[in-house]
């Protein structure tokens, strides 16, 4: 089958097209046939090195090992099914669950053994992959392409909102709004949970678009008066902040929560070190949450909130198989709106 695989730790230099041989899937495993899959900001990483030192860099403290087939974000087809898994399932759409770990339900994704599709196993940057039969769900919408666009960042979205117990009509800032999880926490905040959102963006030319996805109010993040358009855009300080930007917008973040507000923070793409005057932090009684993945239960409630309609996919560009380096590039470009996809 054909792939892109990562060589090692590096620049876009270490993604390579090759011919490898097609996987076999072992005991309560499926096979796979891609036919979509999106970009996102960890595989990126992995790649880069940056989730630890160069030797180390991955999901688990070894690190990745080298070459591996990159790709998260996966809607396919089960064409061949391992040992033990019903026959019933061939030939089923599924999207899948995008890491595996033996711990109890609810602690899976900051359990010890986690271990991510297309970091510590192959993954979807290919024509086929394996997956364990019990972590490939129903195709929520009726398209492979659409369908692809929810994974990891649909779940980073909804487990940020579940930390932060959003209640109906309290209010919160999303930042990065326009990218894959922004777009996700947007609608999710407003149509799942009925909060007031203030989605911040680059260019304000995706206001209209930021609101059909529910947002109440769009401001530019470039504005220099940021906190008091915030503040003037809500009547007041904000009961909460879903950031993945990190240094550039932080303080200002903290500035327009109330007293008891939450902050949480699931990216850094705008810097991943900051200055912090604590004082900000106790004498307003902020509570601070770092949050990464979730867990199959709230990805199962991700799904079927998708299949009703409440959150809709967002995608940006598709690009083929054999051009994943220049996905990968288009990702880091600002302005983008959404999710983009690999097709094999």
């Amino acid at each position: 089958m054909k792939a892109i695989q990562v060589t090692g730790y590096g620049g876009l230099e270490k993604l390579s097209l090759v011919d490898v041989p097609r996987p076999i899937p072992k005991e309560g495993q499926v096979l796979v046939e891609v036919k979509a899959c999106g970009i996102n900001n960890t595989v990126i990483r992995m790649r880069e090195g940056a989730y630890g030192v160069k030797e180390a860099s991955g999901w688990k403290k070894e690190g990745v090992s080298f070459p591996r087939i990159p790709g998260s974000d996966v809607a396919g087809k089960i064409i061949s099914l391992g040992e033990g898994v019903d026959s019933s399932r061939l030939g089923e759409d599924v999207v899948l669950f995008p890491f595996t770990s033996l711990a109890k339900e609810g602690e899976e994704h900051y359990a010890e053994d986690l271990a991510f599709l297309g970091s510590e196993y192959d993954g979807g940057y290919a024509e086929y992959v394996v997956w364990p039969a019990a972590l490939c769900f129903p195709m929520p919408l009726k398209t492979y392409e659409e369908s692809a666009v929810f994974s990891v960042s649909g779940l980073t979205a909804w487990h940020m909102i579940e930390q932060l117990k959003l209640q109906k009509g309290q209010s919160v800032v999303v930042t990065g709004a326009n990218g894959g999880v922004g777009s996700m926490n947007v609608q999710i905040a407003a149509k799942v949970f009925g909060a007031t959102v203030v989605a911040l963006v680059g260019d304000l030319k995706r206001a209209e678009a930021m609101k059909y996805l529910g947002a109440t109010h769009v401001l530019s993040y470039r504005s220099e008066d940021l906190e008091e358009e915030i503040l003037a855009a809500l009547g007041g300080s904000c009961d909460a902040v879903l950031d993945v930007v990190g240094d550039a917008l932080f303080t200002k973040m903290i500035a327009v929560l109330k007293n008891g507000g939450k902050f949480c923070i699931s990216g850094s793409i705008g810097g991943q070190k900051t200055e912090v005057d604590l004082r900000a932090l106790y004498l307003k009684h902020i509570t601070l949450y770092g949050s990464v993945l979730g867990t199959r239960e709230e990805y199962q409630k991700m799904l079927q909130a998708i299949s009703f309609g409440q959150v809709l996919p967002v995608l940006d560009k598709v690009f083929p198989l054999a051009e994943a380096a220049k996905a990968q590039s288009y990702f880091k470009e600002q302005g983008k709106m959404g999710k983009i996809l690999l097709r094999p």
